[in-house]
């Protein structure tokens, strides 16, 4: 009879599905924007320029790499899959260019830019370096790990070291900055520098890309399918650089890297030089009556409203002598927000325009240096009732 039961319940619960399986549609390939304004003169590209497949490391084909990164609303990726590290080789080709060879093909498709590159995998020191706009990455897989680099150089490659505070790359905790790298710098064979890798800051990273002139990157370093190690659906991003180039095209994601217009967006933080920060910040939010009107201690609502996809947590950095202000004040992504404003008892009667001090603190232009920035009104004081 338990038999017979446990029959009769599997047939029903296969009738109960089948009917609903029959009825799905195809998934449908849709890609959502990454909402973050573009500066004046410039275009906001969104690129992770750390990418891995099955030609190296990764678990996944190149053409998936361009889907999710369409999906996402990327803009650009670079295809690094590594040089000396080739785990699947009995299974794929060891030619070091077929990776790109075969994403590029999906990335015109789908109208994303898609950059040949490779990681020069080597021990401490130099460590892991990126080449990206290689013409061609077989000409790195030699002995030397100067000779490797020199090659993509004379590529004109953009070169940048990976992952620097990677706990298999510092020394007895510390994060180091070899000889070795000074003399990339100097010979003019190191731009760039990874500040944010996979859910890792590197303040270290972000100290000497600012005091030694580096452009400033963020990848995920994805091997897995991207969904395995980001919430995609529930929000969550991976680490991007944004990059400000004169047009979407390669030639200008090129210039700009070596020009340095980059920030860094990694979680819900944005890090940077305030020459970008500040623009991108006053391009995604704007006070919708920024003129009013306050008697005595009165108090008034100002709306504000943030057109980006990043939540800007601000800190008030002082006080002004005709209102007080919130002391901290989230503006929430794709939201108009109110903030408070109260007179106060000393302000003279009279209009004038009042410029509230804030900093942004996930805002940074420097290791623990968030960005300043005002919240500018017109304000009509007008004394208090009697």
């Amino acid at each position: 009879m338990q038999r017979v039961t446990a029959l009769y319940l599997a047939v029903v619960t296969a009738l109960a599905i089948l009917p609903q399986s029959w009825s799905h549609e195809p998934v449908t390939r849709a890609r959502t924007p990454i909402r973050l304004p573009d500066l004046p003169g410039y275009v906001t590209l969104k690129g992770d320029f750390h990418i891995h497949t099955v030609f190296s490391d990764g678990l996944v084909w190149p053409t998936v790499r361009a889907d999710e990164a369409w999906r996402e609303g990327l803009d650009a990726i670079a295809i690094t899959d590594h040089i000396e590290y080739q785990p699947h080789k009995a299974d794929v080709s060891t030619n070091h260019n077929r990776a790109y060879d075969i994403a590029r093909g999906a990335g015109v498709e789908l109208d994303l830019l898609v950059v040949r590159g490779s990681e020069i995998t080597r021990a401490m020191p130099p460590g892991h370096l990126n080449a990206i706009f290689l013409t061609n990455s077989a000409a790195l897989a030699v002995e030397g790990w100067a000779d490797a680099i020199g090659a993509a150089h004379a590529q004109g490659a953009f070169i940048f070291w990976n992952h620097p505070g990677w706990e298999a790359q510092i020394t007895n905790g510390i994060v180091r900055w070899y000889p070795e790298h000074t003399a990339l710098l100097e010979r003019g064979q190191l731009h760039g520098i990874e500040v944010a890798n996979g859910r890792s800051y590197y303040p270290e990273a972000h100290r000497w890309a600012l005091e030694k002139g580096l452009t400033m990157i963020s990848n995920s370093d994805i091997h897995n399918a991207l969904n395995l190690d980001y919430h995609v659906h529930a929000g969550d991003h991976r680490p991007l650089t944004l990059v400000f180039a004169r047009e979407r095209s390669a030639d200008a994601l090129h210039e700009a890297l070596f020009a340095r217009r980059t920030v860094v967006y990694t979680g819900d933080r944005l890090i940077g030089e305030a020459r970008f920060l500040a623009p991108l910040f006053s391009a995604a939010t704007r006070i919708l009556r920024p003129q009013i009107q306050v008697r005595g201690t009165g108090q008034v609502q100002v709306q504000i409203h943030n057109d980006s996809d990043v939540d800007f947590r601000l800190e008030r950095a002082g006080e002004v002598a005709e209102l007080t202000c919130p002391s901290s004040l989230t503006l929430a992504a794709g939201r108009t927000v109110l903030m408070a404003v109260r007179g106060r008892n000393a302000a003279e009667p009279g209009t004038r325009k009042v410029r509230l001090p804030y900093l942004v603190a996930n805002l940074l232009v420097g290791p623990d240096q968030p960005l300043e920035v005002t919240l500018d009104l017109e304000v009509t004081i007008l004394p208090a009732a009697r």
